[in-house]
């Protein structure tokens, strides 16, 4: 039984990255319309950038630049630095609202699953720094929260347990110990589950609520 156990995490790994590879490659050919699609309608609201990149804490707290469409007005953390964005955010464009709930303004990042840089499933992928509105991080350093290390054991997912089943404003520690236990029980049949579940998610267009979104 424990040989079971053991073989299940490292089974799961050697069938991610080419899932990775063959599910990223076409959903980019697929999804090709609907990035020329959002890259007029975010250019014809604001005139801004379309794509928007940033720094993210990858395997092994490898930092590398994560590619999204821009949901938010042009220098929205140019006061504030890396900031969560909350319920009803002020900086989130009209068009960025729509991305956001059904986590559309991430396609791009099928880019960043297909050159290795994440997963389609893991820990969401943190900024290094980043601020957080809710709980305790604005008082010590989100390194020292508990998980923070053992969860970059893997590749960063552009969905995963934490992503699906906890609200975005919920605190770190919380969300951490969810990445854990993805960390210690993830298979390729839960890969499939939590990318069934967030298509449906996608579909009801509720990333972004701030209560259950299954």
């Amino acid at each position: 039984m424990r040989r079971t156990e053991k073989a299940s995490p490292m089974k799961a790994l050697f069938l991610k990255r080419p899932f990775d590879i063959a599910l990223s490659g076409g959903g980019i050919l697929l999804s090709s319309p609907l990035w020329l699609l959002f890259a007029c309608l975010i250019k014809l609201s604001d005139r801004g950038p379309v794509f928007y990149k940033q720094d993210r804490v990858g395997r092994n707290g490898r930092i590398f630049k994560a590619l999204k469409f821009r949901s938010m007005i042009v220098d929205a953390e140019k006061d504030h630095g890396p900031v969560q964005a909350v319920e009803h955010d002020p900086r989130v464009t009209k068009i960025g609202r729509i991305l956001r709930a059904t986590a559309m303004d991430e396609l791009p990042q099928l880019l960043n699953i297909f050159k290795g840089d994440m997963s389609f499933v893991g820990p969401r992928a943190l900024r290094p720094k980043e601020k957080e509105v809710h709980g305790d991080a604005d008082t010590r350093e989100i390194e020292d929260i508990p998980g923070y290390r053992e969860r970059h054991a893997v590749r960063p997912g552009l969905t995963g347990l934490t992503q699906v089943y906890l609200p975005g404003d919920t605190p770190r520690r919380k969300k951490f110990r969810y990445d854990l236990l993805y960390v210690r029980k993830m298979s390729f049949w839960l890969d499939l589950k939590l990318i069934a579940l967030s298509f449906w998610i996608t579909f009801r267009g509720k990333w972004e609520s701030r209560q259950k979104k299954i």
